[in-house]
């Protein structure tokens, strides 16, 4: 345990400096799971949201947060996997604690409200125009996207109902719609959805030949959606596809 903790600590570090130089926003990797009902209350700690901001923490604040937080690993064990003296790590946990509390989103926690504002929003995407989008948006909803700098996707943080609302509809109608099908070499037609459960709550992935190429989700709180992440990084498909096949690649 010792040294696969020091491993993933090292590799937490190179992945933080990646990250520096990472073109455009950066968002977690998606991956499916199943329905798991009430229980995305008491394990939120699996969805995207909150992955985020535990990646706003040092490798170090990370390791101990997870270990003693989430796997009830106690202090003079963690400090023996990170090799820092016990009162240093009991130090770490208070740091990563008050920034993961302050950090951490506050989301709608009742599952079928969760799910009926989803579809709500998933319906005026597919169907609505702007002015039905924006009634499932928050008017400080946020959106962030992940092309990886491959793929096109919004480049830097949206925030408003309105600006977030078109932004959608371009890029799931409009021109923007058009420039990520060509770069793909496909056109409508050939564009699937599915419905999915991807970290513990509803999401949508736009499909091509049955590959994911892009996925959806949103965040919600007091009957609207406050936040989206929309990824298109093609790297970041392979936890969408059952049975691993591989992502479609630009």
């Amino acid at each position: 345990m010792r040294v696969t903790t020091r491993l993933a600590i090292d590799r937490l570090r190179r992945a933080r400096a990646r990250r520096e130089v990472y073109p455009g926003e950066w968002l977690p990797e998606p991956v499916l799971t199943e329905d798991v009902g009430e229980r995305v209350v008491r394990d939120e700690s699996v969805t995207l949201a909150v992955l985020v901001v535990l990646e706003s923490l040092s490798p170090l604040e990370r390791a101990v947060f997870v270990l003693r937080d989430v796997f009830g690993e106690s202090y003079g064990a963690i400090a023996e996997m990170i090799g820092r003296r016990e009162p240093a790590v009991r130090q770490l946990a208070v740091r990563a604690r008050a920034h993961v509390r302050e950090a951490k989103p506050r989301y709608e926690v009742d599952r079928e409200r969760w799910r009926e504002v989803s579809d709500r929003f998933f319906l005026a995407c597919a169907t609505g125009g702007v002015d039905e989008l924006i009634a499932t948006l928050a008017p400080d909803v946020r959106l962030t996207g992940d092309g990886g700098g491959v793929m096109p996707n919004a480049r830097r943080v949206v925030q408003g109902s309105e600006r977030t609302a078109r932004l959608l509809r371009g890029i799931l109608h409009g021109a923007g719609r058009d420039h990520f099908l060509d770069r793909l070499g496909a056109g409508p037609d050939d564009v699937g959805v599915a419905f999915v459960n991807a970290n513990g709550l509803p999401g949508v992935v736009l499909t091509l030949r049955e590959r994911p190429v892009a996925f959806l989700q949103p965040f919600v709180a007091d009957g609207l959606v406050r936040e989206v992440f929309v990824i298109t990084n093609p790297e970041k498909m392979a936890g969408l596809v059952p049975g691993g096949v591989a992502p479609v690649r630009a």
